[in-house]
């Protein structure tokens, strides 16, 4: 049950860095970053949507057509259409928690059918391992989002 503490902590750090952001520097790409607030938001969406769907098969990633703007590699230097609002992203942030802890209730402990591999540093053999990577991950977005924010802020 930590993991799921852990990942209502780590949503709410997240949800207190985007009210610091102002409108104006969401699409913002300082010199130095790799993206911009709006990429690293919905990039957090999508990823705990990925890694909720590979460790239980039956879930079904919402938002499904996000994956082309916020997937790992992606830049918005290079997205073709309308990428989600702000409101749209904060909207679907705010959701999301909730209906995933639902989904992961009871299954931390279940062993992967195969272990999740991060390059040759990272392997991980229970839903818990993954969603304590996927919590450790949000952890960081949210750190370079400050770091945008404070970066084309002042």
């Amino acid at each position: 049950m930590k993991t799921i503490e852990q990942l209502k902590f780590a949503r709410i750090y997240t949800m207190g860095r985007l009210s610091q952001v102002n409108d104006d520097v969401w699409d913002v790409q300082p010199k130095g970053f790799n993206n911009t607030v709006r990429w690293n938001v919905g990039h957090v969406y999508c990823t705990l949507e990925n890694f909720t769907s590979m460790v239980i098969p039956s879930y079904e990633p919402h938002y499904q057509e996000w994956q082309t703007f916020f997937v790992r590699g992606t830049s918005p230097a290079e997205w073709e259409g309308q990428a989600p609002l702000k409101e749209e992203l904060i909207a679907a942030l705010q959701e999301q928690l909730p209906r995933i802890v639902g989904e992961l209730e009871g299954k931390l402990d279940e062993v992967l059918p195969e272990p999740l591999k991060i390059g040759d540093m990272l392997t991980m053999g229970t839903v818990d391992a993954v969603i304590q990577f996927a919590l450790w991950h949000e952890g960081l977005h949210a750190g370079v989002i400050h770091g945008l924010n404070r970066a084309i802020g002042e």
